[in-house]
């Protein structure tokens, strides 16, 4: 995993769309992305470069192609937020709660289910 690349806002945006899909062809992309629809051409490219990037294969069907992922989504969650927890927060996943208990990102309900995920975790260590 260590090889998998950060992606651009770009790139991001248009792997989740294929990860949703479960791949797909450009148009099919295109039509998922909020307007203003970018044009054929850059989705196009920036596919081709997430292809180079190892994140997507294609099939081909004459002269078009079908995209699929190849990098599994939660393997780049676990990157980005491995990424995150080492550079913000120095590898202290208390640091990383904390803060967003501080921003308000976690409500009580959030908290609740938390306790749960520690409580089962404790359980079956």
């Amino acid at each position: 995993m260590e090889d998998i690349k950060e992606l651009t806002k770009a790139e991001e945006q248009i792997m989740q769309e294929l990860w949703e899909m479960n791949g797909g062809f450009v148009k099919d992309v295109i039509e998922r992305l909020p307007d203003p629809k970018p044009a054929y051409n850059t989705v196009s490219t920036i596919i081709r470069i997430l292809e180079t990037k190892g994140f997507v294969i294609h099939e081909s069907f004459g002269k078009s192609h079908r995209y699929l992922p190849k990098i599994e989504k939660e393997d780049y969650k676990k990157l980005v937020t491995g990424k995150l927890l080492h550079n913000y927060f120095d590898n202290s996943p208390t640091s990383m709660l904390s803060f967003f208990l501080e921003e308000k990102k976690v409500d009580v309900k959030d908290l609740d289910e938390i306790l749960q995920i520690i409580q089962k975790n404790k359980s079956s260590s």
